[in-house]
């Protein structure tokens, strides 16, 4: 099922198709989803843990105690806790961020919604959220769940990436856009 996403190829992908599979059928959807957004939130609190999970220094087995102290006080339940420590235990815990996000665009495509990765240089408010949500669903004509991150080196605007399609409306590109149509001019 998973291997038809060509965004589901690669290490984050199969392990992220892996643990859907699972959380299918142990019915246990909704409360996977809920841990990796846990885990995620965490990860943006915690610039020590953020480290620990991109550090290739840190052992296999210091991550997976690291691990086991924490998620339980965290309170993520125990499927995604054991899957985290399998993927901590084999190498992979780089590739958690990948693997959140392609469980994310699985769970959305199961529910028959569709997935757009959503850049802009500060975080949006619920009510921008809900006004793209809106537009994007009037647009593709099914409901859309919204990855969204802060990147500020675009400098304003949004950047939309949904499907093959991107959108890239942001004062950054324009800025380039600008001095290369004046750089044509001189």
């Amino acid at each position: 099922m998973a291997t038809d996403d060509t965004s589901l190829t690669g290490v984050a992908g199969r392990y992220a198709s892996a643990l859907y599979e699972l959380a299918v059928s142990e019915n246990a959807l909704v409360a996977v989803e809920g841990d990796l957004g846990k885990f995620e939130l965490l990860m943006g609190l915690s610039p020590d843990l953020t480290n620990m999970v991109k550090s290739p220094v840190i052992s296999a087995d210091e991550q997976v105690k690291a691990l086991s102290v924490l998620l339980p006080k965290a309170g993520l339940g125990s499927l995604t806790s054991n899957f985290l420590k399998v993927v901590a235990g084999n190498r992979r815990l780089f590739a958690v961020p990948g693997m959140m996000s392609a469980f994310r665009s699985l769970a959305a495509k199961g529910r028959g919604e569709v997935t757009a990765q959503v850049a802009s240089a500060i975080a949006l408010s619920d009510e921008q959220i809900a006004d793209l949500k809106a537009t994007l669903k009037a647009a593709v004509g099914k409901d859309v769940t919204l990855d969204t991150k802060v990147d500020p080196s675009l400098l304003g605007g949004l950047v939309v990436k949904l499907g093959s399609r991107m959108i890239d409306n942001s004062l950054k590109t324009k800025l380039s856009n600008l001095k290369i149509a004046l750089d044509g001019q001189l």
